[in-house]
């Protein structure tokens, strides 16, 4: 298990059936197994190197706004573009990739090589720091005050759709835009 086989420690959710069939003890001292976490305050946690997730968009927005770099093994439905929206398009982290054979599972080794290689492998400086920069500009997007990019551009999107649905002097608006 690439887990057990590195040097870091590690918290590892399991839920559902999987979790009956491994111990707490199953993190062979240097990790524990739970069944529950609160996602968003381990990631929040200074302690937090990597994050090896599936890709879903909440727990990769989470990370993003964490600043946690990510291993991703994407499955289905969002999770591979989200996977490559974090290798390839922002960097903050890294794909694995599944054994050639048409069925999506990982090997220890490459699991192993996905978690060094954001860890300490070559490019985990850039990898950290791209992670780094990131939280920033997620947090500048979602700021408070109204300068925040999201809230500009739903502000944006919501005038214009009420321009679009009345007349400038209609008596849906007033001619006037949302604010």
């Amino acid at each position: 298990m690439a887990l057990k086989e590195g040097r870091w420690p590690f918290v590892w959710v399991v839920k559902g059936a999987e979790a009956g069939e491994l111990s707490s003890s199953s993190g062979g001292g240097q990790g524990i197994v739970v069944a529950w976490a609160p996602q968003t305050k381990v990631l929040a946690h200074r302690a937090v190197g990597c994050f090896v997730t599936h890709g879903g968009w909440n727990s990769t927005l989470e990370a993003v706004a964490a600043g946690v770099p990510m291993v991703v093994y994407p499955q289905w439905s969002d999770q591979p573009t989200n996977a490559k929206l974090v290798e390839d398009v922002f960097g903050v982290g890294v794909r694995v990739r599944a054994n050639g054979d048409g069925r999506m599972i990982i090997g220890s080794e490459e699991m192993g090589r996905a978690i060094r290689e954001v860890m300490d492998g070559p490019k985990s400086e850039q990898i950290k720091g791209n992670a780094r920069r990131l939280k920033i500009a997620a947090g500048e997007a979602v700021a408070a005050g109204g300068e925040g990019t999201s809230e500009v551009s739903v502000r944006k999107f919501v005038d214009e759709i009420v321009g679009r649905s009345c007349s400038s002097s209609g008596p849906c608006c007033g001619g006037e835009g949302i604010s």
